[in-house]
């Protein structure tokens, strides 16, 4: 059902908590919402990006589908650099 999905706003109010205790496991918590958001992002993107190839708006969901890859890509850095904590 639609009402039962969380709003971003609400999210948004739960990431400070996430954010709270000990430091590597609030890196560890943070990184794995971004990485998830990233990559759901960037595939609704691409599968709209894909949906729309031909169209006058196609170059706008390119634009967003490879910028969110440029982030997958950082998050994934990221992901790499906190594997030692």
């Amino acid at each position: 059902m639609e009402n039962d999905r969380p709003s971003a706003k609400r999210v948004e109010e739960l990431i400070p908590q996430l954010a709270g205790g000990p430091p590597e496991q609030a890196i560890a918590n943070l990184t794995a919402v971004a990485n998830r958001a990233v990559i759901e992002l960037h595939k609704l993107a691409r599968q709209e990006a894909n949906a729309r190839r031909g169209e006058p708006d196609w170059g706008k969901w390119a634009r967003i589908a490879n910028a969110a890859r440029s982030g997958v890509l950082q998050i994934a850095a990221v992901r790499d650099s906190i594997k030692g904590l």
